[in-house]
């Protein structure tokens, strides 16, 4: 059952790889509330899977000239 919870989360370096963005700016994402994550005991980043799914939605809104802010309000 453990194992199915881990296979829920993602590194930083992974959301990074499969999202098409840096991992500083998964960073600045996380510091606008854009999005979040959990730490492990080595206070690692876990990110949802969902978050692939968040980030591709915050490109798209930049793509198309909507604000990060205005992104935030939308996602509350």
């Amino acid at each position: 059952m453990q194992n199915n919870h881990l296979k829920q989360f993602i590194s930083i370096g992974e959301l990074a790889k499969r999202s098409g963005v840096s991992v500083a700016t998964l960073r600045f994402y996380e510091e606008k509330q854009l999005i979040w994550s959990v730490r492990t005991n080595g206070n690692q980043r876990r990110y949802l899977r969902a978050m692939l799914r968040r980030v591709a939605i915050i490109k798209i809104a930049q793509v198309v000239g909507i604000r990060l802010e205005e992104v935030k309000q939308a996602f509350s």
